[in-house]
């Protein structure tokens, strides 16, 4: 039986280049595409270059994604400028990639004939509307224009698995960790900005006094995710948050990445951001009905990731 090929878009990235392991390993043959501007081909070391294609090229084009995209059964479009403040300071500029690259993904697996497109979304699509926990059901207020390019791309793709055959999952990803996470890149995450600081016995700058609250979850549960959401049936057109379903505030992450490194590193605190949401924690309820649980906690994810780092 012929290997069906992937595509995955970011693939070179930090949870693109997970996925592209995992699928590998799932017997997939995966293209990858990604411009390089964040992933590093080094991040695919580890897989067999004769079970995966990269293609260096930007997702805002289109006729390089409609190239990328032929003869594929599932696209991931893990592509993106996963930055608020980024969105905030230059909403052309990543609204080209983050809103402008999933159409162009969508409209290029339209006319490829791909069974299903997994998007990438994000709880900032939220915003800081007040409940608790976040549901997929309830009124969406982003508050800065990655979130909105989020809930652009959402909707599109749900509009597309109306006018067309292609299917369309969107997996809303809470704060992701993990090894390759940068510390140093332009769009890190706070875990592995943190990592970096308390391993070099720096205070990690806090903005806001730390009471704010994330719900992390480690990349092999998305991974997980992801499978599930390009198999189910019943995860056709429809959206689902990726979380933990428990917030950990950035106080207490400081101090249990002190308890594992055995420091005792305080945060420098800095004014709020804009754009920045205070609590964000996910009911996923939802996807635990098709069958996911996320398996690693928070403390066991940190000894992996400070262990990677080593």
């Amino acid at each position: 039986m012929e290997k069906q090929i992937v595509l995955v878009t970011g693939g070179c990235g930090f949870i693109g280049s997970h996925l592209v392991e995992k699928l590998v390993q799932e017997n997939y043959y995966v293209r990858v595409l990604d411009n390089l501007s964040t992933g590093k081909l080094s991040n695919l070391s580890a897989v067999p270059s004769e079970k995966i294609e990269i293609i260096i090229g930007n997702v805002s084009d289109f006729d390089t994604v409609k190239d990328a995209v032929q003869n594929c059964t599932y696209v991931f479009h893990e592509a993106a400028i996963p930055s608020v403040p980024q969105s905030i300071a230059d909403p052309l500029s990543t609204g080209r990639v983050n809103y402008s690259g999933t159409l162009n993904t969508l409209e290029a697996s339209r006319q490829c004939n791909v069974k299903r497109v997994i998007f990438a979304s994000s709880a900032a699509v939220y915003g800081n509307e007040p409940t608790l926990p976040k549901h997929e059901l309830m009124l969406s207020q982003p508050i800065s224009p990655y979130g909105a390019d989020k809930r652009a791309s959402e909707l599109m793709g749900l509009v597309y698995s109306q006018i067309s055959d292609l299917e369309f999952v969107a997996l809303r990803y809470f704060n992701v960790f993990g090894p390759r996470q940068d510390p140093l890149g332009s769009y890190a995450g706070v875990i592995s900005i943190f990592c970096n600081c308390i391993k070099k016995n720096m205070s990690p700058i806090i903005y806001g006094d730390g009471t704010q609250s994330r719900d992390f979850i480690y990349v092999s549960d998305i991974v997980q995710a992801n499978l599930i959401a390009m198999k189910h049936p019943k995860a056709k057109n429809a959206i689902f948050n990726v979380g933990r379903g428990q917030s950990v505030t950035l106080n207490e992450l400081i101090n249990t990445l002190n308890k594992l490194t055995d420091k005792h590193v305080k945060g420098y605190h800095q004014p709020e951001r804009h754009g920045d949401i205070r609590h964000s924690v996910a009911d996923v309820s939802a996807l635990k009905a098709l069958d996911w649980t996320s398996i690693m906690s928070v403390h066991e994810g940190l000894a992996l990731l400070l262990d990677s780092l080593k």
